[in-house]
């Protein structure tokens, strides 16, 4: 829960500063929050240009229709305007150049495949208009970072923060751009609360079943639209976020990925590592997150030869 508190807090949409338990808390005053390009947002071109053409015969950004063993993905993360849920919070330009450079130093015998996660849908600690305690990125704000992703042969993720919303009606709101052969979906169950429940407050839970409707339904679009494979990440910091995982199976043209977001000093993410990677199931790849602000208040951040030791290899590596 200590990062879901702090990345709230600092994101400035967290209820209270108190909010910071597995049990519901005292309210306390409610932070600035932090600007967004939210579909409500004046901020937000009216009238944006449309993106580039997709890779032509609907291949892969880099080449190609199937994305292991070939790649390494590398990714950073981001919200417009929000630097403290990742670098993809502006001056894109200068982020894809960083971002290409870093994933070549984690090739190891593969073609670097760098991804750009952008969070399209994102926990609030208000309920908002609806009362569903999530935001949604404008489509003027997702078409700006797919026409820099293809600008520069990059891989775009939609990354989802449900808070109340139900996961698979906010997947399917987004089948514009998952329809397209270079966009790939993530999943932060975290942010998936109940009923009654406030993102922050309490972590958020998924099921295997859930997580295997979600890559049937993107099984469907590849199926439907001759499209590569399409990446299916789900992110993960405790075993108690999702249950049952053995009910998520393979599924034609997905390839899913479970994000292993364990945080603090590098035995830390080790130990939550080792539990995490225990449990998955044989249709899914590993994946490691590392915390550019969280990771280094406890030593110093992981390095490239350090991750790429770990066992299982992780096949996407991203930066938050």
């Amino acid at each position: 829960m200590r990062r879901v508190c702090e990345v709230l807090a600092m994101a400035g949409v967290l209820v209270g500063a108190t909010a910071c338990a597995d049990t519901p808390a005292k309210v306390a005053s409610t932070p600035t929050p932090a600007p967004t390009k939210t579909e409500h947002s004046p901020s937000a071109p009216a009238t944006p240009p449309p993106p580039p053409a997709p890779p032509a015969g609907n291949q892969l950004p880099r080449g190609g229709r199937v994305i292991f063993p070939k790649y390494q993905l590398v990714g950073y993360v981001g919200l417009p305007g929000s630097p403290a849920l990742g670098p993809l919070d502006k001056d894109l330009e200068t982020k894809t150049a960083t971002l290409e450079k870093l994933s070549k130093s984690y090739a190891d015998g593969r073609t670097p495949q760098p991804v750009m996660e952008l969070i399209a849908v994102v926990a609030k600690g208000s309920p908002g208009k609806d009362g569903l305690y999530r935001g949604r990125l404008a489509d003027a704000a997702i078409d700006e970072y797919l026409t820099v992703a293809r600008k520069h042969k990059m891989l775009l993720l939609l990354d989802i923060q449900p808070g109340r919303a139900k996961i698979l009606p906010e997947v399917k709101r987004l089948e514009r751009w998952l329809k397209e052969p270079d966009v790939g979906l993530a999943f932060d169950p975290e942010w998936a609360v109940g009923p009654g429940q406030v993102p922050g407050r309490v972590f958020g839970h998924t099921t295997g079943a859930e997580l295997d409707s979600i890559a049937s339904y993107l099984s469907g679009l590849v199926r439907a639209n001759n499209l590569p494979e399409k990446v299916f990440v789900f992110h993960q910091l405790s075993t108690r976020i999702v249950s049952n995982e053995k009910a998520l199976t393979k599924h034609p043209g997905v390839v899913t990925i479970k994000s292993v977001d364990g945080i603090g000093a590098r035995a830390d993410k080790l130990e939550t590592w080792g539990k995490l990677t225990a449990t998955l199931p044989p249709a899914v790849h590993a994946g490691f997150k590392l915390f550019y602000t969280e990771d280094t208040r406890h030593g110093p951040l992981m390095t490239p030869p350090q991750v790429l030791a770990l066992r299982p290899r992780p096949e996407f590596v991203v930066y938050e």
